[in-house]
């Protein structure tokens, strides 16, 4: 059978209820998350001065951005699990932990002497960042891959890096809860460069597991 054919089969069957799949993903997503966070306190733990900090716009604005790209990650993901299914308009909200980080820098550019500006931008957590992400994203990845198996999507590999970005918020939001840099200049350099590796493992999982 060709894959046109399959998918159009597939679409005229009656289609296990989206509500169920969605909810096994969002359940796959917090229990993963919750792993990650469970080793992330044990290990390391909030930052000693988490309580001053969350009075900060800065620090308050690392949590706000990492959930922007969780929410709408997961919800295209879940959405893209259907052969016959179209990103639609959340593809519009992917643009918005970018346009909040790019106003944050500019402000941050312009408020802030412009001979600190490499110290912001390089902070004291860089490698902590590129590494602590991605080794708390795989328990959310896994999950995610697991649950989202009973699914069949059209775009494995772009469904598969949807995935890998939700668990990357997810693991950058219990990372930034340690995290000492809360400058837009070095969230928008480190932050990103670590979801990409979840990113690129999210899509070579999907590639290789959500295959159909």
């Amino acid at each position: 059978m060709k894959t046109a054919d399959l998918i159009a089969a597939l679409a005229a069957e009656p289609p296990p209820p989206p509500l169920r799949l969605g909810r096994r993903v969002a359940l796959a997503l917090v229990l993963g998350a919750a792993i990650s966070a469970a080793l992330f306190m044990t290990a390391l733990g909030p930052r000693h001065d988490f309580d001053a900090a969350a009075h900060t716009m800065r620090f308050d604005l690392k949590f706000v951005d990492t959930l922007a790209l969780l929410l709408p990650s997961a919800l295209l993901a879940i959405r893209l699990l259907r052969p016959e299914a179209r990103p639609g308009a959340l593809v519009a909200a992917l643009v918005a932990p970018f346009v909040l980080l790019g106003g944050a820098v500019i402000v941050e550019l312009v408020v802030t002497p412009s001979e600190l500006w490499m110290t912001r931008l390089v902070g004291t957590n860089a490698l902590h960042c590129l590494t602590l992400i991605p080794l708390m994203s795989i328990p959310p990845l896994a999950a995610l891959i697991v649950a989202m198996r009973a699914g069949a999507p059209s775009h494995p590999a772009l469904t598969g890096a949807l995935a890998g970005a939700a668990a990357a918020g997810a693991a950058a939001t219990i990372y930034a809860t340690n995290c000492t840099d809360d400058s837009p200049l070095f969230v928008a350099s480190w932050y990103p460069l670590a979801t990409l590796i979840v990113v690129a493992a999210g899509a070579l999982a999907g590639r290789k597991w959500l295959q159909w």
